[in-house]
């Protein structure tokens, strides 16, 4: 058994998506979950039943309705996790970094109506990118993460391929990834790794934003070599499988977790 059962998760982006899988996986190998996740009234319920079935599984699950881009909200709720830890005498241990919102447009567009504008492009980076560090920072400075944590980042290939409308949010992945290589090279000496996990094509609300994204979804399907799309439970099951002590020397990477469908696509 992992050393770091009982000891809390925190993820970023938690109510849906590879968020919400790696949630209840965590929680059935013995983690307590805080849940950082920015939904309204109408996508509310999702974060409510990941929260409830965390607790059904018999673990602890606090979770956060913030925008987890804004540094004031990011304080009050590591504020509050840092007395939750206090209190129970255990640490942030994992942090997962799966915040997908991003803006999809062109650079270029022939009337200029609809191209990505530079509050977009630098939102995008903000979100997706740079609060990666910004949590990382944090969460170590408080002491809340000690020798043995974990810390992931959920990018995709199109970290290296481009799509219509995905140029900001490529360059988003792209930086996510160096983002996680340079955090596994200065926490290396306190025993913290740092690894980006490449999901294949998902079918999650996230993806169904892209324009395009059915054509996605078939190409996906097609090339990979089981003919199938990657689910959020199999991106979720690796997560908690790397979160064991005996993989502490695999830190700097981007791991490909999507059946082989890099390699052919």
């Amino acid at each position: 058994m992992s050393e770091a059962k009982g000891t809390w998760a925190l993820i970023l982006g938690a109510s849906s998506g590879f968020g919400a899988a790696t949630a209840k996986a965590l929680a059935r190998d013995g983690w307590d979950i805080f849940g950082v996740h920015f939904d309204r009234r109408d996508t509310m319920p999702l974060a409510e039943q990941v929260q409830q079935e965390v607790k059904e599984i018999g673990r602890n699950a606090i979770f956060y309705n913030v925008n987890a881009g804004d540094d004031e909200n990011r304080s009050r709720t590591l504020d509050d996790i840092e007395k939750q830890c206090a209190k129970d005498g255990q640490k942030v241990q994992l942090l997962l970094h799966s915040l997908a919102f991003g803006t999809l447009k062109p650079y270029f567009d022939e009337y200029n109506a609809n191209m990505l504008s530079e509050r977009g492009m630098n939102m995008t980076l903000h979100v997706m990118a740079n609060t990666l560090v910004y949590w990382a920072q944090d969460v170590v400075r408080r002491g809340l993460m000690v020798k043995g944590g974990r810390i992931y980042s959920m990018t995709s290939s199109g970290g290296h391929k481009v799509w219509h409308t995905y140029g900001a949010v490529s360059a988003a992945k792209a930086a996510l990834e160096s983002h996680t290589r340079q955090i596994a090279l200065e926490l290396a000496p306190m025993g913290i790794t740092a690894n980006a996990i490449q999901a294949g094509v998902t079918d999650t609300p996230a993806l169904r934003k892209i324009p395009g994204h059915e054509m996605m979804i078939e190409y996906a399907s097609r090339i990979n070599p089981s003919h199938k799309l990657t689910r959020p439970e199999d991106v979720a099951d690796v997560i908690a499988v790397l979160a064991d002590p005996r993989t502490h020397w695999m830190t700097g990477n981007t791991i490909r977790v999507d059946g082989g469908e890099d390699i052919v696509g």
